[in-house]
């Protein structure tokens, strides 16, 4: 709500410098020109920035110049020319970036993070200088020059990649973010003509990208108009309940548009109607769909528009940490939400629930390429999961490693020998000595399942299938050492290969029943990317909110709220 405020006082002052555009930035002979000659204003310039050393430390008043490598470098290249000012006042193109700047909101950033106030306030120096008809001090002209094009290069960069480098702050969080020569960029939005345009090239092109900022804007309208009403604590609400909680219900649910016809004054019984929109409710926020307002689904009902509205922003802050292009076609796990989506043009064709890394174990965070398929694994059990979680259970039972069809080695490679487990005093081994290595072979009771679907990476992480298929039920889904196991792993399968002679369900079944482990290689290797959504919306226009289930919302926010103007 802060931030709706801020710019509901902030948009006069933004329709009243524009108002005065034309006549006051655009710059002309007929009003005074600067004390100092233009050749000697880009000397002024020169010495400025060469005098800041290196890297640069310029400032102005209290603002500090961030873009302390593409700033210098911009005003080398274009022999320390102003970019936005000559001796008669700041250029039309000043404006026209402004103007972009002022819509910062839409994209979830703040415009005065990028010395938007500072700015003002030296168009608003010039604006009496020229209606009193005195010569511009040429220092004014060179600070706005340098606020401008800082502003420029620094917010343009985070509609590029981002505010925050989330490699800063998740170990597990390997981004691909874009890169681009901003420098350069702007020189040739200026050449062009277009250095308000031009900011739009740098936003991330995915229609999901899109929609969310769709989003956005609908739930600060939300805001504006008063959010919706809180729903008292008290017994679970269900159909055929009524009352005055039942009443805030039905008025919540309204505004969201769960419930799409409004009830009548009066009416105060749970029925039909209530009940599937509550359901929708559900659904959307990844809750159990039973049509009863619980304890979950009331919190989810009494959260705040305006946490809703920072949710959206900082999942938009997450896709531009994103590559441009994730791929024609593409395998998406969305971690928060346990699901995974195979995606073709931008829609999904093959959609089916996943399990993913317990809070202590958490799923990373990156994009790879699926290049093979293993049917019938063994799974070769990493160390810290024999030694943390295996080995107390044999502790508990000795006959554990075989009734889990598990065998021990020791020493690997070449060297590697079988040894009988029933040989080894298990109560002398502890986690600081074990020297085994445990594998589980191919079968029903495999960890690993029927298939693993491969995309090598520094955190031993891949999709795979499971024999605790009953875990699939859970609507919270975070039960694994880090992997991901997915639902339906012979109609990925299937998918994959679908482009390969031969490669048809039955073969793959086949195959499996053999328990013999087979590697398959893909024909094209298909992008797969493993993402944290908390929020997003769909191709109908339904917004959807998840549960921050690694806390890594609280930590993105806290990290922009703290973190000052960054060029990094």
């Amino acid at each position: 709500m802060g931030r709706i405020k801020y710019m509901n006082k902030f948009f006069p002052r933004i329709l009243a410098l524009t108002c005065f555009s034309i006549v006051v930035l655009l710059g002309s002979a007929a009003f005074p020109e600067s004390s100092l000659p233009l050749q000697e204003m880009n000397e002024f310039l020169r010495n400025r920035i060469e005098a800041a050393g290196f890297p640069p430390e310029i400032t102005v008043g209290e603002e500090v110049i961030y873009a302390t490598v593409m700033l210098p470098i911009f005003y080398e290249q274009r022999a320390y020319q102003l970019a936005w000012n000559n001796q008669s006042g700041s250029l039309p193109h000043t404006q026209a970036f402004l103007n972009a700047l002022y819509r910062a909101q839409e994209e979830g950033l703040v415009a005065s993070d990028y010395h938007l106030s500072r700015i003002e306030t030296i168009l608003e120096k010039i604006r009496q200088e020229q209606a009193n008809k005195r010569a511009f001090d040429y220092r004014r002209l060179v600070d706005l020059d340098l606020l401008l094009t800082d502003a420029f290069l620094i917010y343009g960069s985070h509609l590029l990649a981002g505010r925050i480098n989330p490699e800063t702050l998740y170990a597990e969080w390997h981004a691909n973010r874009r890169e681009l020569d901003l420098a350069k960029f702007l020189q040739g939005a200026l050449d062009a003509n277009r250095a308000g345009e031009a900011l739009q090239d740098l936003l991330p092109l995915h229609l999901d990208y899109r929609r969310l900022k769709q989003a956005l804007k609908h739930y600060r309208d939300t805001a504006t108009k008063g959010g919706w009403p809180t729903i008292t604590s008290g017994p679970f609400l269900k159909k055929s309940d009524e009352g005055e909680r039942f009443t805030a219900l039905c008025a919540r649910l309204w505004a969201t548009g769960e419930l799409q016809e409004k009830p009548p004054d009066g009416w105060d019984l749970f029925d039909d109607n209530v009940d599937l929109a509550v359901r929708r409710f559900q659904e959307r926020h990844g809750l159990d769909v039973d049509g009863i307002v619980g304890p979950q689904t009331l919190a989810a009902l009494n959260t705040p528009v305006e946490e809703r509205i920072r949710q959206i922003e900082l999942n938009l802050e997450r896709w531009r940490w994103l590559p441009q292009d994730l791929g024609e076609r593409y395998v998406l796990v969305n971690i928060a939400n346990f699901q995974s989506d195979v995606v073709e043009k931008d829609k999904p064709v093959l959609t089916m629930r996943v399990i993913v890394g317990k809070s202590y174990r958490r799923t990373p965070v990156f994009s790879d390429k699926i290049t093979y398929l293993v049917l019938s694994p063994y799974w070769h059990i990493p160390h810290s999961i024999a030694t943390k979680d295996i080995l107390p259970l044999i502790h508990k039972d000795p006959d554990y490693l075989a009734k889990q069809n598990i065998k021990v080695f020791l020493g690997w490679g070449a060297d590697s020998r079988e040894i009988d487990p029933q040989g080894i005093d298990w109560a002398r081994v502890s986690a600081n000595s074990f020297p085994y290595r445990l594998r589980q072979e191919p079968g029903p009771n495999n960890a690993l399942g029927q298939i693993k679907f491969m995309f090598p990476n520094k955190f031993n992480v891949y999709l795979h299938d499971t024999a605790a298929r009953e875990l699939f039920t859970q609507s919270a889904r975070s039960f694994s050492s880090g992997c991901i196991r997915i639902e339906n792993p012979i109609d990925l399968a299937e998918y994959l290969l679908r482009d390969k002679p031969g490669w048809i369900r039955e073969k793959i079944i086949t195959l499996i029943e053999k328990r013999v482990e087979q590697t398959v290689s893909l024909s094209k290797p298909i992008p797969v990317h493993l993402l944290y959504w908390t929020a997003w919306s769909d191709e109908n226009g339904s917004v959807h909110f998840r549960k921050d289930i690694y806390d890594r919302d609280s930590s993105l926010d806290k990290a922009l709220r703290e973190k000052s103007l960054t060029g990094k």
